[in-house]
């Protein structure tokens, strides 16, 4: 190659006939690149990891007994590479299985949107709720706003735990090390349980609500916390959130004062015609 070349258009012609084969050209290097980053991803730490490694050092002996024209050897690997793929699929069987498996948990990303933190919150209030409610199982969670809740947290017992519907109803459940006092929800997680809120001094609060409804009405009238109750002695919930006391919600109800405090921008879902059409579909 010379400079002549390279300053000559039909040279590179004779390279790339066309640009749709660069393009072409590109997306399969592209792929190729991915395909083996997410692959070393995968199995970076693993048993797997180490096999590669002697695969590795099995080629570079290789090469270098062909350089050297060690022929025996050479042939020997050459054995050992053939059918140690057999022998690899019987030993490492297990990790196959889970990176196929993986595979297939990937392709749901075509099927269905991928469920926000907020929207995974609100199925499990909602959830242990709807557990608590008819079996009038007394609950009361403060989950933190704007300012911080850290006074009330302090006088609790640390969790730190991911939210769950599950958890918040064994949390509650009576006679139990933790169902005393509330819990404190801050970060997207339990930060604490058995903590102390401080009762309201409202003389308007009807006599029929007990110490965790004073306690939530006491917490909403200090801070811009959302906190919901579930009586003990009639199942009803109650939520409060910057004074607002509201109280025998049904369960759609207190999902909707939830949504409102957790998704405040949410948008709804419409349909294809919709999103096409905007507002002349109705």
């Amino acid at each position: 190659m010379n400079i002549q070349q390279i300053t000559n258009p039909q040279f590179w012609t004779s390279l790339f006939p066309n640009w749709w084969s660069i393009v072409i050209n590109v997306i399969d290097i592209a792929l190729v690149a991915w395909l083996l980053y997410f692959l070393i991803k995968a199995i970076a730490g693993t048993k797997i990891m180490i096999l590669v490694r002697g695969v590795i050092i099995f080629f570079l002996v290789q090469f270098l007994a062909n350089f050297l024209g060690l022929t025996t050897i050479s042939w020997l690997i050459n054995q050992v590479i053939t059918y140690g793929v057999i022998a690899l699929v019987v030993i490492f069987s297990p990790e196959i299985r889970v990176g196929l498996e993986r595979l297939g948990r990937a392709t749901e990303f075509f099927m269905t949107s991928e469920v926000s933190q907020e929207e995974k919150m609100v199925q499990a209030y909602v959830k242990a709720v709807a557990y608590m409610s008819p079996r009038k199982i007394g609950a009361l969670v403060a989950i933190q706003g704007a300012r911080t809740l850290q006074e009330y947290i302090s006088t609790g017992i640390p969790l730190d735990a991911e939210i769950s519907g599950e958890l918040l109803i064994n949390i509650f459940i009576p006679n139990t090390p933790l169902h005393d006092g509330a819990v404190i929800v801050r970060n997207d997680k339990i930060a604490v349980s058995c903590a102390y809120l401080p009762l309201t001094e409202s003389s308007m609060i009807s006599k029929e609500f007990g110490t965790r409804h004073r306690a939530a009405i006491g917490l909403s009238e200090v801070s811009d916390a959302f906190t919901f109750v579930v009586s003990e002695e009639t199942g009803g919930i109650s939520v409060t959130n910057n004074g607002r006391f509201l109280h025998d919600l049904t369960l759609d109800e207190f999902e909707k004062e939830l949504r409102s405090f957790l998704v405040p921008d949410e948008k709804k879902d419409r349909s294809l015609k919709e999103r096409i059409l905007g507002r002349l579909v109705k």
